[in-house]
């Protein structure tokens, strides 16, 4: 059984919560906290397997909580708040201090009733998370010290490459780790992570004050150049398409696929039939197996793929899934990816 604390100060929100965990069949409710602070007393007497976390509660911030929890006693934390809608700055804040993941508080009541089975489903990953304590990421804005580089910028080989990224659970701190480590003269790349609207224009301006190349949320109809990446926007499909020699992308409000919009099998099946050979995949941490088919399809076309290994994963699910639908070449550490990237695309 998957035993789950609450901590939300809002008794509508401790509630609901308390049934959505009360009606799955492999989880237990341990309490509901209205305060971090008797929050602490539970998980010393009896530790929970995940904790749901409010951000502003009385007598201590949601932030500083997690702060400390990840500090003394990593637990699996996933934040659920009105503030990661406002300002979803504070949403990339906790997932940096180490939260797993994120679920927006809607607006509604009958919004609640609705994301019901996609907070049991991140519920469940989140018990089978690895977590760690960890330090905060600070800016480092030096890193720009000169524009961003454009297609010419990229090295002789790697003129007609484009590499493509799938995340979703985890995929926020294994994108940074991997894009802060690339330099400047990369192939354009392109990103599907899970997240929905209102999240990923923050989340690349945070990663471009990262990292050597640009980072840029995804805009229809735009072509893409050399030592940029592209994040698609939450809650749309992003698409890459052929342009003459090279690439350009579509952003749509097509139906979900396996659920999830953006999706990972939607962006690597787009590469696929535009880049063919010269694509590079990347399948890093998430749950479920959205892309998994589609990344199967980008090496039958000729595209040379990467998955996240086990042992670096939050959750191994979505690398799992491409490995075992037989999409991957080679399975790599989240430390060495970078370095395998930029080798690939120079040869």
């Amino acid at each position: 059984m998957i035993r789950v604390l609450v901590v939300d100060d809002s008794a509508v929100m401790r509630a609901f919560l308390g049934r959505v965990v009360a009606s799955q069949p492999d989880m237990e409710l341990l309490g509901a906290s209205p305060d971090p602070l008797l929050a602490i007393d539970r998980i010393r007497r009896t530790p929970p397997d995940v904790i749901t976390l409010d951000v502003e509660m009385p007598r201590m911030n949601g932030l500083d909580f997690l702060r400390n929890l990840m500090m003394v006693r990593p637990l699996p934390v996933i934040m659920i708040s009105s503030l990661t809608r406002e300002g979803a700055e504070t949403t990339m804040k906790a997932l940096e201090l180490g939260a797993v993941d994120f679920i927006p508080k809607p607006a509604s009541y009958d919004q609640l009733e609705q994301n019901a089975q996609e907070i049991a489903d991140k519920i469940r990953a989140a018990a089978g998370a690895r977590v760690s304590r960890r330090r905060p990421v600070l800016a480092q804005p030096a890193l720009k010290s000169r524009p961003a580089p454009l297609l010419h910028a990229a090295p002789p080989a790697a003129q007609h490459r484009v590499i493509a990224i799938g995340a979703s659970t985890g995929g926020v701190e294994a994108l940074r780790d991997v894009l802060t480590h690339l330099p400047s003269a990369m192939p354009p790349i392109v990103i599907a992570q899970h997240m929905p609207p209102g999240f990923t224009e923050t989340f690349a301006k945070r990663l471009d004050t990262l990292c050597r190349i640009h980072v840029k949320q995804a805009g229809d109809g735009e072509p893409v150049h050399g030592g940029v990446a592209y994040i698609a926007p939450g809650g749309r499909h992003l698409v890459v398409v052929r342009r003459g020699s090279g690439y350009s992308l579509r952003v749509t409000d097509d139906p979900p696929v396996n659920r999830h919009r953006p999706s990972v099998d939607t962006l690597f099946r787009s590469i696929a039939k535009a880049a063919g050979p010269q694509a590079l995949g990347v399948m890093l941490t998430g749950m479920g197996g959205d892309g998994a088919e589609a990344m199967l399809e980008m090496r039958r076309a000729g595209a040379y793929n990467i998955a996240q290994d086990e042992a670096s994963c939050v959750v191994f699910g979505m690398p799992r899934q491409a490995i075992a639908a037989g999409g991957v070449n080679e399975i790599a550490s989240l430390p060495d990816i970078a370095g395998r990237l930029e080798a690939l695309a120079a040869g």
